[in-house]
């Protein structure tokens, strides 16, 4: 395993296991399989609704909890210092934990300086060692950034070798955070990356696939992807990137297909923010 080290100092892994749309039903035999194929960093969230699958798996599965990774995000309805303050508290119960490695505002609607301020007294408590935002494009993200104490640690966003959010790198930069990405593989509005003739005729030197070429492209960017699967024969494919190095030759072919650089997602529709604060809010 690879890691990048976060502006506070703590190590992330650079490759995790996703559970977006995992039943709570099958969450903990998901995670639990993905623990055993090594994966040590398990990305979750309030709106899932599978935190306790994961908490499950993980106190079933032996490891040491300083071994593990744990990610999960304030969802908009938890929004505010208040409620979100007793959200991270339900999150570390369902999680089974004292402490949540990485802690992320889930998107960029309602009192997320509340909800930031909630975050910022959790990580100097010692419940979260580590502090970051989902889905805050690029003119937001600075917004925010520029006025709260503490700057993110990570900025979860859509990308992958068709959607490369290359425009947001340079403020990231300017705050110290990094990248992590949902939807390595695809995602939402996204097909073709594991088809790509372009993808797999690099695979094809190192006798990989072309989805293990596109993991590949952004850990080596130090980008954290974050796969998700209910195969364990696919869990241990995508794990299977770090024996191969990518030429910086094939790192600026890659960077030719990018099609997107803010994801699908419009973050900043109306009609999107209307859609989620009216279900959600």
């Amino acid at each position: 395993m690879e890691y990048i080290t976060l502006s506070n100092g703590v190590k992330m892994p650079t490759l995790g296991y996703g559970v977006f749309l995992v039943s709570p039903e099958e969450c903990e035999r998901c995670v639990s399989d993905a623990l055993s194929v090594g994966y040590r960093l398990i990305d979750t969230a309030q709106a899932y609704q599978n935190e306790e699958g994961v908490g499950n798996a993980w106190r079933k599965s032996g490891l040491k909890r300083e071994d593990l990774f744990l990610v999960t995000k304030v969802w908009i309805s938890n929004n505010g210092e208040e409620k979100a303050a007793k959200s991270i508290d339900e999150s570390l119960r369902k999680l089974q934990t004292d402490y949540i490695d990485l802690l992320l505002i889930h998107q960029a609607y309602g009192d997320v300086f509340g909800t930031w301020r909630a975050m910022e007294k959790a990580y100097r408590a010692g419940k979260v060692r580590a502090i970051g935002v989902s889905n805050f494009q690029a003119g937001r993200f600075f917004d925010f950034a520029h006025y709260v104490e503490l700057k993110p640690m990570v900025n979860q966003l859509q990308c992958n070798t068709l959607i490369q959010q290359t425009d947001i790198e340079p403020i990231h930069a300017e705050f110290g955070t990094k990248m992590m990405a949902w939807g390595p593989l695809g995602g939402q509005g996204v097909d073709g990356i594991v088809k790509s003739e372009a993808l797999t005729a690099i695979g094809a030197k190192y006798g990989k696939s072309a989805a293990q070429v596109a993991l590949r492209w952004l850990t080596q960017r130090g980008i954290v992807a974050i796969p998700k699967s209910s195969h364990k024969e696919r869990m241990a494919q995508n794990f299977d990137i770090f024996d191969f190095t990518l030429s910086d030759d094939e790192m600026a072919q890659i960077a030719q297909l990018n099609q997107h650089d803010t994801g699908i997602i419009n973050f900043g529709d109306p009609q999107f923010v209307k859609y989620l604060i009216q279900n959600y809010g």
